[in-house]
Parts: structure tokens; C-alpha cells; sequence
């Protein structure tokens, strides 16, 4: 049980320390402490960011054995903004990566995206 492998379309989420994927293998999230937060950067951001920031493929796993309470806290932009890089990030030597959309819209394509286990911003990437 649990939440299957996604990354938020939020501009930032900040979770209790979960675990984490690399090369297919999901691994746990280094803390020192049981208490400390981690930040996800969503896709909003990533786009936002011109890709400075990638949004982290993620997932929620329970256990029958533990006891877990999780928290998330999210901002996400105001659904008839613009999603778009941001003008300080884009000059002719490094254009826009992505093109621009509506946040509404964009919630749609995140939403079909996750019930297909796929990343929504990789369809706004624009090719060289």
C-alpha cells in the first residue's frame, strides 16, 4: 500500500524524511535526525527554474510492522497563472527548455500523467 512512484507538480512540498529512487533502486533518505523535513521541488518549479531544479520521482510506501504518520506541505501556483521559465533564467545562450501553459491545464496533464505513472513536465520539454 501506499502511493505508486510520481513527482509533484507543486512548486515545493516538504515532507518527513520517506524514501527515494535511483537507477530503478529505491533507496532511504539520509537523516541525522527523525525529525528532519525533506524538500521536494515539484514540477512547477522545474519548469519555473528552466531545469536548474528537477523535480524527483518519488513514492509513499506503508508497512504493516510500523507505525508511520507522514505530513506533506505544498504551495502550488494560482491555477490561471503562467507556468513558464522564469525571464531571468533564459538568454540566447540558454533558451527556455519548456513551453509555457496554464497552471489549470497544467494540473490536468499532471493528473493524466500520474494514473499512467509518467512525469507530465517531460511533455512540455522543447527539443533543440
Amino acid at each position: 500500500m501506499g502511493i505508486k512512484p510520481h513527482s509533484d507538480g507543486t512548486v515545493i512540498t516538504v515532507l518527513l524524511v520517506a524514501r527515494g529512487a535511483r537507477d530503478g533502486v529505491w533507496y532511504s533518505v539520509p537523516s541525522s535526525s527523525t525529525h528532519a523535513l525533506l524538500i521536494n521541488v515539484g514540477e512547477s518549479m522545474e519548469v519555473m527554474s528552466n531545469g536548474m531544479f528537477r523535480s524527483p520521482v518519488h513514492r509513499v510506501v506503508t508497512s504493516a510492522e510500523k507505525q508511520r504518520i507522514s505530513l506533506a506541505m505544498l504551495y502550488a501556483v494560482d491555477p490561471e497563472r503562467v507556468i513558464e521559465p522564469t525571464a531571468g533564467l533564459v538568454d540566447e545562450k540558454r533558451p527556455s527548455l519548456y513551453q509555457k501553459m496554464i497552471a489549470r491545464d497544467f494540473l490536468v496533464g499532471l493528473s493524466e500523467h500520474f494514473s499512467r505513472g509518467t512525469r507530465f513536465v517531460d511533455t512540455l520539454k522543447i527539443s533543440p
